[in-house]
């Protein structure tokens, strides 16, 4: 009998070669029995200590799935989430630290990438040449030439890839897509997007040390450069140093504007991007990125503006959202709810609660569209590196200081400061992946 998993690698590759008809891969009655013992979905996860974990949690809900192996570069947190792993499902998975080894098995349909952002690129274009399906937390990659080779990789390889974007699959997102659609609001002019959170801000810095035991450093810098050990660009705070993240804007912007973006129906580059920032809130802030900045897109018609502030305050009393300005009233939303308000009476206030199921939803596409060989996932790879272009372009700007018009095709900016910003140069003997 020909279980889910060989079918799905043979409708991978047949349909790569074109010997698939595409009726074949959205037949749903394919799938439609019930998941027995050689059903199971095998999958894996490469980064156990937050987000990815976190992800594996909403995996395990479908019976179908099987973890068999996790991957991590601290020894403590692998060997800590495979003994919850195993009380949860009786079932004891391969450890490693190496990811590359566990994308060598041939029984693993897909893989969670729960590493920082500086790991991403490497990671998912190795795992779609392997031949596996992709769930990839946020933002995409950490540079805009990463991002264009990773879209390429899953295009080559034919895999399905999920970007950990998660809003796209919340059913108050929708509605408030829904909402700006039938053009109540009236024209919009404006739409502010703002994230305030103080974790932005590193005050308490310690000298460089030693590696904890049983953390392989090395491994866990990759591709960046190499330097000595400091707990503060480390678990937890490494978003706030450009060779690992960037800051506020590539964790949060990449939600909030890719919100944006949709309610705008913005597929491409901004024509200008201008934008400034510094650690102007706590001088003494160890971080790198910027605990204050403004960036402002600018389109034909309208502007799309980003802030952030290390003081969790901000309009409406959230200290994060989006703001939809229109001629007849102003939309704004986050997670907890969407509300209208209107200007003059010309429309009616309007407010919609979340059902707070976007991480398991989000998921459930993903295996979906596994199982179809579908690549429409509630958020593809290209519009995960579209949102992750954004926030590199509002940090590149006000990192050189200057106001910047981007060349998606020719993949350059008007600025020949800015430009060397774009690619990553790879530290020895990791190499920009090369299709």
């Amino acid at each position: 009998m020909t279980t889910r998993r060989e079918f799905l690698k043979k409708m991978g590759v047949m349909t790569a070669t074109g010997l698939v008809i595409p009726s074949i891969l959205t037949d749903n009655s394919l799938f439609a029995r019930t998941v027995a013992a050689n059903d199971q979905v095998n999958i894996a996860l490469i980064g156990c200590r937050s987000m990815g974990w976190s992800d594996l949690n909403d995996f395990l809900i479908h019976p179908e799935i099987n973890c068999i192996a996790l991957c991590d570069i601290d020894k403590g947190i692998l060997e800590n989430r495979a003994s919850e792993l195993e009380k949860r499902t009786n079932k004891k998975p391969e450890l490693y630290g190496d990811y590359r080894k566990l994308l060598d098995r041939k029984d693993i349909d897909a893989v969670i990438i729960g590493t920082p952002d500086h790991w991403h690129c490497l990671q998912l274009v190795d795992a779609c040449s392997a031949g596996k399906d992709v769930y990839v937390e946020k933002p995409l990659a950490n540079s805009i030439a990463e991002c264009d080779v990773m879209v390429a990789a899953a295009k080559k390889y034919n895999r399905v890839v999920q970007v950990g974007q998660q809003q796209r699959s919340g059913n108050h997102w929708h509605e408030m897509k829904s909402y700006i659609d039938s053009g109540k609001l009236g024209k919009i002019a404006k739409v502010n997007v703002w994230a305030n959170f103080g974790y932005a801000a590193i005050l308490d810095s310690v000298p460089d040390s030693s590696a904890p035991e049983g953390v392989d450093f090395d491994t866990w810098l990759g591709p960046a450069p190499q330097r000595t050990f400091n707990e503060k660009r480390f678990h937890g705070s490494w978003r706030m140093f450009w060779d690992y993240g960037g800051g506020l804007l590539t964790d949060w912007g990449v939600h909030l504007i890719d919100m944006a973006l949709w309610g705008m129906n913005v597929k491409g580059m901004p024509k200008r991007v201008l934008s400034s920032g510094g650690n102007f809130a706590f001088p003494n802030n160890y971080a790198e990125t910027f605990d204050t900045m403004s960036v402002i897109y600018e389109y034909d018609d309208f502007t799309i503006q980003w802030s952030n502030v290390t003081v969790e305050m901000g309009p409406y009393g959230r200290n994060y959202g989006v703001e939809f300005v229109g001629t007849n009233g102003t939309l704004v939303a986050n997670r907890e709810s969407w509300e209208v308000y209107p200007f003059q009476n010309r429309i009616e206030a309007v407010k919609s609660m979340p059902n707070y199921q976007d991480h398991k939803d989000h998921v459930t596409n993903f295996l979906d569209c596994m199982k179809k060989r579908e690549m429409n996932t509630a958020c593809t790879i290209e519009n995960g590196s579209l949102c992750a272009k954004y926030a590199h372009l509002g940090n590149i700007s006000a990192r050189v200081k200057s106001a910047l018009v981007y060349d998606d095709v020719k993949k350059s900016f008007n600025n020949n400061e800015a430009n060397k910003l774009i690619k990553p140069d790879y530290r020895k003997p990791w190499r920009f992946p090369k299709l």
